[in-house]
């Protein structure tokens, strides 16, 4: 994939999109400096080269009912392209996963699982991970807290 050369204002745009993506783009274009017709023009081709994947509200899970973040360690009994992309497949089937990572090294994958309780969490861990075609094991770790929960990618402070 080529890399897009970004400016500083393409790199200011992309700040204050992550700080705020639902600001106008009258507002966006005077924290950029822009007037408003540019600044939609730089948007549109950021949104065009996919640098600009989606915008979307940063939800609160516990004000939705789930009280719970898991994070799954998932090892397969075979590495076959196949076999990871029918998992894959899988997993994209599952609601409640909210992340999935092929990882390098003795686990497979890393699932962010968000779940209502223990119990709902059981449910579908027994009844649709566990027992998926080609999973040999399943380690799982509860968040106690999260500190940090961040969207993005860190920009630099002189973008800003």
């Amino acid at each position: 994939m080529a890399t897009i050369h970004l400016d500083d204002i393409d790199m200011k745009l992309l700040a204050e999109l992550q700080k705020n993506g639902r600001m106008t783009n009258v507002e966006l274009a005077q924290r950029v400096g822009l007037t408003a017709p540019p600044c939609l023009r730089r948007m549109r081709a950021l949104e065009k080269a996919g640098v600009i994947k989606a915008y979307h509200a940063h939800v609160d899970p516990a004000q939705l009912g789930y009280s719970i973040t898991v994070f799954a360690m998932v090892s397969l009994k075979s590495q076959a392209e196949e076999d990871l992309r029918a998992f894959e497949e899988h997993v994209r089937a599952l609601p409640e996963v909210r992340e999935c990572h092929m990882l390098n090294g003795e686990i497979d994958f890393i699932l962010k699982i968000v779940s209502h309780d223990l119990q709902s969490f059981q449910q579908l861990l027994t009844g649709k991970l566990t027992s998926a075609p080609n999973v040999s094991s399943v380690k799982t770790s509860l968040t106690i807290r999260t500190v940090k929960d961040m969207p993005g990618v860190p920009i630099p402070a002189e973008a800003e």
